[in-house]
Parts: C-alpha cells; structure tokens; sequence
C-alpha cells in the first residue's frame, strides 16, 4: 500500500465518472487495490443515481462525456443541496488550455489533472484533498439483522452473543453491504473491495451464497441479504450509520 493511501481516510468511497469503460475498470482497480471503496459511473445522468443511492467521500470526474459534460455536471451539483454540494470533485481533462482548466475551477472542482497521468499522481491528490475536508468519525456502532450484530469497527459478526466465523472475503463483502446497509450495492463496487482485489465479479456470488447460509433461516428466501436483479445486492438492516 503507498503512503498515499495509508494517509487517507481508511475505506474513502470515491466515485467515478468516465465514459471510456477501459479508463474506468482501470482507475477502480487502482483505487481499490489503494484501500478505497470505488463506484463508477459511464455519465452524469449514472452519476446522478449513484449520488441518489450514496454518500460519496470525493468524486473523480472526466470533463469530456456525452451529454451533460463534467464541468456542466460540477455545476450542477454546486447549485444542488448538501452534502452534494460540498462534495470533494477532482477533474481528470484531456484538455490543457488554461481557459478550460480556469473554466473548471470556476464550476467548482477542487483539483484537477491532464490526461494522461500516473496512476500514483491521482492517488496523492486524492489523499490530499481527503486530508483536507476529513471529518472526525463517529463511533461505528453494533448494526443488527435479525439475530445477529456486525460490528463494522473489528469486522466481527455475531448471533445473539456468540461469534460466527467469516472468511476474509466474506467480511469484505459483509463490511461493504454494511457500509451501505439498505442501499444497493452493485457486483462491480463488491468485487474491487474483495481482499487483495482479486475477486472477478462471478465470485461474489458465491460470497454472497455462503454469507446466506450462515445469516439466513432460509437462504434461498432471504430475509436481510436480498438480490436486486440486474443491478446488485442490499443489506436490510435494523439499525446501522452510514459509516465515514
């Protein structure tokens, strides 16, 4: 892990916003592998929903996209309610005329960066403007289903007081779904936070499989671990933070 990741916030949600699909699983990849939780979207209108569904620590925005271009986005969400408002937006431009980095700047991005770059350039500022608008977290407390209690902070799952023994990767995928408990989380964002990221997309369900054998009275009519067709997977919870 580079020392840009170890100085910032452990578990940062960023989101992407890229049309090429390629720049895409490349930078969620890398961010992943970084310590970061990582969503993408292929436009603003995608954006728009992932901001819908969750709280973004930092947005990483390409300017140039079909439709609402990244700067006419930025704007948007600087006009729009908090805590879009003040969301964290780093701007990745194939375009170097100083008008158009000004033009950035002025919709409200906080940073900026030239296509191409280093992989680690992005990381660092990352970091940089994380440890900038970082915010003291609350205690993470005991999120229940059923009954059974996770707690998110020692990654520990219980069932009416007694410990219950998760895999490595199934705990990645519990601390995710938790993390956004009651939200849907798609296969994608779950498999680039599995441990040491190497998790294709087809494994999580059979991460997902054995969490419902071992939380489930029923597994294959599940009461908390629920499938949203098409789309991913969600937590039903009976109490949880959304933990930053």
């Amino acid at each position: 892990m580079s020392v840009a990741a170890r100085a910032a916030p452990k578990g940062a949600h960023i989101l992407i916003v890229d049309d090429d699909r390629r720049i895409r699983a490349l930078l969620a990849r890398y961010l992943a592998a970084e310590g970061y939780l990582v969503s993408a979207a292929a436009n603003a209108e995608e954006a728009t929903g992932r901001l819908r569904d969750f709280a973004f620590d930092l947005i990483v925005l390409d300017v140039m996209m079909p439709g609402e271009s990244g700067t006419q986005f930025a704007a948007r969400l600087r006009q729009g309610p908090e805590p879009l408002r003040s969301a964290p937006i780093l701007m990745l431009t194939a375009l170097t005329e100083t008008a158009n980095r000004v033009e950035g700047l002025e919709a409200g991005v906080d940073d900026y960066l030239a296509k191409p770059f280093d992989p680690r350039e992005l990381s660092l500022r990352i970091a940089s403007i994380l440890r900038r608008v970082r915010r003291p977290a609350p205690p993470d407390p005991l999120v229940r289903f059923g009954a059974f209690a996770y707690d998110p902070a020692r990654g520990e799952l219980s069932r009416d007081g007694a410990p219950v023994r998760l895999t490595t990767r199934e705990r990645d995928v519990l601390q995710t779904l938790v993390h956004h408990a009651g939200a849907i989380v798609s296969r994608e964002t779950l498999a680039a936070r599995a441990s040491e990221q190497k998790a294709a997309e087809r494994t999580v369900d059979v991460e997902i499989a054995r969490l419902r054998r071992k939380i489930e009275t029923d597994p294959n009519a599940p009461r908390h671990l629920q499938t949203v067709r098409g789309q991913g997977y969600r937590l039903l919870v009976e109490r949880s933070t959304v933990l930053h």
